[in-house]
This record gives C-alpha cells, sequence and structure tokens, in this order.
C-alpha cells in the first residue's frame, strides 16, 4: 500500500518541479560569496597595513652581516654544539624522528624528564616543565593560573605571547606603566583574588631592564606572586647565563620564570620554571602543553647539549665585552639609542616610512638590521632594534656604529 502511494507521488513531484523551473543557488555558489566577502575583508586590512608602511613580509636573504636575530652567543651556528649533539645522537641510534603524541599519551620518556630537572637544577629552581615554544609556555600558563574573581597585572611593554595568554584567562586585567612602580602600586590597590604580576627581566623591543628587586619587594606587600620571562636574559646575565633573577639572587621569591631555548641558546622550546606543585598544575590545565604533540628527542637532545656548552666557557664576559665595544663605538649618537646594557641596542628613528627607509640603507651597506615598526611599539617610537652577538668582529660593529652615524 505504501509503495503504490509513493510512487506515483514522487512522480508527481519530479514532474510539477520541471513544470515549474525555479531559478536554482548552488552550494557553490553561495560558498564563493562567502570567501568573496571574507577576501574582501583580508585585503582590506592588508591595503591599511601597507597605508600605514607596517606590511609585514617573510625575507629569506641570509647573506647579511647578522645584527637582527636573538641568537645572541653564536649556538645556533656552532660546529661546537652541532658536535655536542652528533655525538650524543651517536649514543641513541634508536630514537624516535617524532615523539609520536602529547607527553600525556605516548610522547613522555624518562631522557626529557631529566632533561627539566637538569635545568631547574641550573637555574636555581625546584622544578620545571617543557614547552615547545616560549609561546606556547606563556599561553598555558597564564589562560590556566589566574581564574574569574583573580588579577593579573602586566607591564606595558610585555610580550604579546603573554598578553594573548591573560586574554584566555577570565580573570581580572590590568596594565601599569613601563617599570613604573607607583603605576603598579595603584594598580595593585585595586587587584582582588589571587593576584599575578608579570614582567620580562630584559624586554625583547627596549633592550632594558626591569626593576626586578623593587617590583619584588612591592608586589610582597600586596601578596602577588611573581611571574618573569627570562627570554633575553638567558645566556646573557646571571653566573653561566643563568638570567637575571639569580644574578639577583631573588629565585626564591618569584612565583614562575620562563626560560626560552630558541635565542641565546640556539635551538627551540622552552620550560616554566616554579614549584613541584605548580609543574603538577600545569601537566593537568595548561592546554597548550597538554593538546599539543610533544617535540621529539632530538629538540631536548639539543637544548640539553646547549645547557652543556653554556657551562663550558665564560660565554657571558664575551658578549659584555661585544655590548660595551659598540657603545663606545656609537658614543656620539648614543642619546638616539634606547637605555640597555643587553645585547639589544635599539636605536630611535620615528615613524615606519623612515625607519624602513634607514634599515635599507644599512642593508644596502651589508648590515642586516630590521626595522620595528608601529603597531609593535607605540606611534613615534619605531626603531632600529640591533642585536648583537659573539660572532660579530669588532670590525663589523665599528663599521655599523659608523654607518648608523650617516643616517643623521
Amino acid at each position: 500500500m505504501f509503495g503504490a502511494f509513493f510512487v506515483p507521488r514522487l512522480f508527481d513531484l519530479v514532474k510539477n518541479s520541471s513544470a515549474q523551473p525555479k531559478k536554482q543557488i548552488s552550494f557553490y555558489t553561495l560558498s564563493l560569496n562567502s570567501m568573496d566577502k571574507v577576501n574582501s575583508f583580508i585585503n582590506t586590512r592588508l591595503e591599511s597595513r601597507k597605508k600605514l608602511d607596517s606590511l609585514r613580509t617573510l625575507r629569506k636573504d641570509r647573506s647579511l652581516i647578522d645584527f637582527c636575530s636573538n641568537d645572541y652567543l653564536g649556538f645556533a651556528s656552532s660546529t661546537e654544539l652541532k658536535s655536542l649533539i652528533k655525538n650524543e645522537i651517536a649514543k641513541n641510534p634508536d630514537y624516535l624522528t617524532g615523539s609520536t603524541g602529547s607527553r600525556l599519551i605516548s610522547g613522555n620518556d624518562e631522557f626529557t624528564e631529566k632533561l627539566e630537572m637538569e635545568i631547574a637544577f641550573f637555574h636555581r629552581a625546584e622544578a620545571g616543565l617543557i614547552f615547545n615554544s616560549g609561546y606556547d609556555a606563556n599561553l598555558g600558563l597564564f589562560s590556566s593560573i589566574a581564574h574569574r574573581g583573580d588579577t593579573i597585572i602586566t607591564d606595558e611593554l610585555i610580550h604579546a605571547s603573554i598578553i594573548d595568554g591573560t586574554r584566555l584567562s577570565a580573570a581580572n586585567r590590568f596594565v601599569f606603566k613601563h617599570n613604573d612602580l607607583q603605576s603598579l602600586e595603584d594598580k595593585l590597590r585595586l587587584a582582588k583574588g589571587n593576584i599575578f604580576v608579570a614582567i620580562e627581566s630584559v624586554y625583547s623591543m627596549d633592550g632594558d631592564e626591569a626593576p626586578l628587586e623593587a617590583i619584588v619587594t612591592l608586589a610582597e606587600k600586596y601578596n602577588a606572586a611573581i611571574i618573569v620571562d627570562e627570554a633575553h636574559a638567558t645566556g646573557i646575565f646571571g653566573l653561566r647565563g643563568r638570567g637575571l633573577v639569580h644574578e639577583y639572587n631573588l629565585q626564591e621569591r618569584i612565583f614562575a620564570r620562563i626560560i626560552t631555548f630558541g635565542k641565546a641558546l640556539g635551538t627551540c622550546g622552552a620550560i616554566v620554571l616554579g614549584s613541584e606543585s605548580l609543574r603538577s598544575y600545569l601537566i593537568n590545565f595548561a592546554r597548550s602543553f597538554i593538546y599539543t604533540t610533544a617535540a621529539p628527542f632530538y629538540a631536548h637532545l639539543s637544548v640539553k647539549m646547549a645547557y652543556r656548552l653554556l657551562e663550558f666557557s665564560d660565554h657571558q664576559r664575551l658578549i659584555h665585552h661585544k655590548i660595551e665595544f659598540f657603545k663606545q663605538a656609537a658614543e656620539e649618537i648614543s642619546m638616539q639609542f634606547l637605555n640597555s646594557r643587553s645585547a639589544i641596542q635599539s636605536l630611535v628613528i620615528g615613524g615606519n616610512q623612515q625607519t624602513k627607509i634607514a634599515s635599507k640603507f644599512l642593508q644596502k651597506k651589508g648590515f642586516d638590521v630590521r626595522p620595528i615598526l608601529h603597531p609593535t611599539v607605540p606611534e613615534g617610537k619605531e626603531r632600529l632594534r640591533i642585536c648583537l652577538h659573539t660572532f660579530n668582529t669588532d670590525k663589523d660593529l665599528v663599521n655599523l656604529a659608523a654607518t648608523l652615524k650617516e643616517l643623521r
């Protein structure tokens, strides 16, 4: 009975639809229209960047003298480090090229856990947890450690990874003026719940230092926990490159430190240092740790060997010699530089277009110096970010300083 009814009705529907054709809008057409709208948005944003002279592009030219990379100690190109890694690899011929999963599934091993303990001991911390990058470390730490009703207070020049991490938390967020203790205290007075103060020991765009001792003392007055990103201090400051926190002997008063391996150590990844409880907490709640494939054995081995190389000789003495040598060579234009005793020496030009022109002039002279533009830095503070390295010769430093003087 059902079949006898169904077949004629289906035939009538088909016949009626063909007798009275309607305009058809295909799924493909709808998709095209949607993509056109999105592409229009994308192109509008890109055009606005072009008009501001702030459009970012990728480059692959490595023929110039490096004054832009974060490879401050030359570890990334070190034949000594490569040799250490090669020798250790030979001792582990059965290593896997990939970790095969997150560390909570199949990507964990004894080597990585021992490495975490060794790094924690080196920096005089109780424990540590390795992340795949500094960005992942900050994202995981800040998004998980504070909750609704808590407060995170950050320096206005804090790194984007920390900003993004705090945005993912439900905590109240305050920003204090760069290195301004009064501004920080004003925010601390408004803070509620668990309070976290986030700073960098050395700031990546200015190269200056946080007043660590004063900030720690002030934070303790309000029972706030201090988190310090040591990305640009590791390898440069402190005994054998342990960082500024260690240089000032503040490790017992700091809640957490972020140490990155992709800068002075010339490898990749990062570690969050703190208590055993913090390590366990991050394993359970830091999403950028939980839901990502772990770095492979080779990456962790490279980090281990970089730390070994760091202890072999006094790299800090050499890098600080280079810094002082360059500052003396550029003394005539010292007023244009932001105050810094780190490997980051920033020469303020002002204006995106003018800064890009200055950078191109230096590149034509053979120096790879990159412009740092608004919105990465405040408008009017656009600068040439000059990174110094142990492998830059004294002649290169003198020639760079002389060329910078031509920009006046």
